[in-house]
């Protein structure tokens, strides 16, 4: 990897932790629906984020993925969500699964500077990495949530070079999201994309540097 590369910035959700792992919390309060609901409720969550963003109407993301799934409760079952049972499901967010690979990999990169940076608001982000016990791996949890740009905006990466006080080229970012490695890419970080499903890279003339199925694949740079 580059030789200039001084520190792994991590995107949280898809990346480090499995986004539809919340459809067995759907699954528990809504037997035969989970996956339906849970695939629903994210393509609403990365919809609505989009949208705010576009509109200029930041919200943040802990409310966009309380919209995403009142619409898909609404969608698959043509109901409301009492306040209770939305506070129930929300909270799986908090305690998503991590990929399997995910905890060697942080070991085995402990000695390097890792941070996160991510869509998520503090109050969705810090509690999910507690709660996998990984905060000790991360010298910094950023949110977008504190200049109120969600990624792929300029703005949002430029608040997170600012603050770690590091160079575009000192950056490998890492995410296994195609939208947001082209937006880390568009604003010069050198990127590696997680592609776990083996999707198409994007015709955006922004491609990866580096392209990895899981996370292991840092440890070339170890």
């Amino acid at each position: 990897m580059g030789i200039s590369i001084k520190a792994l910035v991590f995107d949280v959700y898809g990346t480090i932790f499995d986004v539809l792992s919340v459809s067995k919390a759907c699954e528990e309060m809504y037997p035969g629906k989970g996956e339906d609901l849970g695939k629903t409720w994210h393509s609403k969550q990365m919809e609505y984020l989009f949208l705010h963003q576009l509109m200029g109407r930041y919200i943040p993301f802990s409310e966009v993925t309380k919209e995403g799934l009142r619409f898909s409760i609404n969608e698959h079952l043509g109901e409301k969500l009492g306040a209770a049972k939305e506070q129930e499901l929300f909270e799986a967010f908090l305690h998503l699964t991590p990929y399997p690979e995910v905890a060697e990999t942080l070991e085995q990169l402990k000695e390097k500077e890792l941070m996160v940076f991510s869509n998520g608001s503090h109050n969705m982000l810090d509690p999910l990495v507690e709660n996998a016990g990984y905060a000790p791996f991360f010298k910094h949890i950023i949110s977008v949530d504190e200049i109120k740009q969600f990624k792929p905006s300029l703005y949002s990466y430029q608040y997170m070079l600012n603050k770690i006080g590091l160079k575009h080229e000192e950056i490998l970012f890492v995410s296994s999201n195609n939208w947001d490695v082209a937006g880390a890419k568009n604003f010069g970080f050198q990127t590696a994309w997680i592609n776990r499903k083996k999707q198409t890279v994007d015709e955006l003339g922004l491609d990866p540097d580096f392209i990895f199925e899981d996370l292991t694949g840092l440890l070339n740079w170890k």
